[in-house]
């Protein structure tokens, strides 16, 4: 569906579901230079098992309008207004990487409007080298070919995809190659200047599920300590041998993990 978030387009896949006032919602946040597509099954599955879904395409990506947003502040006051935009009173937030950062950032603003988050593969702070920010404006090529083989296990580097005949690392090259220029810079940079996370994740009010990969080089599980060790309420979930890439990587065990942690929503036909 199409939505006018901040006067700009954008587009929020629902899972084929139209939205329904009497169901409660999930927000998907995609990571840097991705779309809604890397929720494939989860916002599927959550959109027919009871759930409104709003996998959204954040300003610049995939089908959404508007420029790039430039920092994790921004893109959490735009997910307000996405509620607004959809008339959603209530939601629970579901992201990965600098998604992660800006559902934990809109948590920390929105208690009022948050039921919960679930935050996969995030690290506080979300360092991000010099060299990878400065190929991302000058060597685009080079920084998305790091990204890929930084963000998968090395078992899936070399294959493994639960589709036969499917190549991870190719697919996540092709998505990170569709990004609009200056896009991927911006999204790292917003990542590497997230001073907050700590100060958010203290003010925290709803539950919390943090999805850590065993094997995961872009934000190791040891960077997600002190998150979690600041955040009340909280389930962590380590998924072994995972790298960045859970979502690829470990579909079924991430989807695994969100079912258990959101409250169980009647299906309607």
């Amino acid at each position: 569906m199409r939505l006018d978030v901040a006067g700009a387009s954008t587009y929020a896949y629902t899972g084929s579901r139209p939205l329904d006032s009497r169901r409660p919602t999930v927000v998907f946040v995609h990571g840097a230079a991705n779309d809604h597509s890397v929720w494939a099954l989860q916002s599927r599955y959550f959109a027919h098992h009871g759930y409104n879904v709003l996998a959204v395409d954040l300003p610049a990506h995939g089908r959404s309008e508007a420029s790039a947003l430039h920092s994790v502040e921004a893109i959490a006051q735009w997910l307000e207004r996405l509620l607004d935009a959809a008339c959603v009173e209530r939601a629970g937030l579901v992201g990965h990487s600098l998604g992660a950062l800006a559902s934990l950032e809109a948590a920390s603003r929105m208690s009022e409007r948050i039921d919960r988050i679930a935050l996969l593969g995030p690290a506080v702070p979300m360092a991000v080298s010099d060299a990878l920010l400065e190929a991302s404006k000058s060597d685009v090529q080079l920084a998305c070919a790091l990204i890929v083989g930084w963000s998968h296990s090395a078992a899936r580097l070399l294959g493994g995809n639960p589709v036969p005949g499917l190549w991870m690392p190719g697919m996540a090259l092709q998505l990170l190659d569709r990004a609009r220029q200056g896009v991927l810079h911006a999204d790292l940079q917003a990542c590497a200047t997230y001073q907050r996370g700590l100060d958010a994740a203290a003010d925290v009010r709803c539950p919390a599920l943090i999805v850590v990969g065993g094997s995961d080089l872009m934000a190791p599980p040891k960077s997600a300590q002190a998150l979690i060790g600041s955040i009340r309420d909280k389930h962590v979930v380590t998924l072994p041998g995972c790298g960045h890439a859970m979502m690829a990587e470990q579909p079924d065990a991430v989807l695994d993990a969100l079912r258990t942690f959101f409250p169980r929503a009647d299906a309607t036909s």
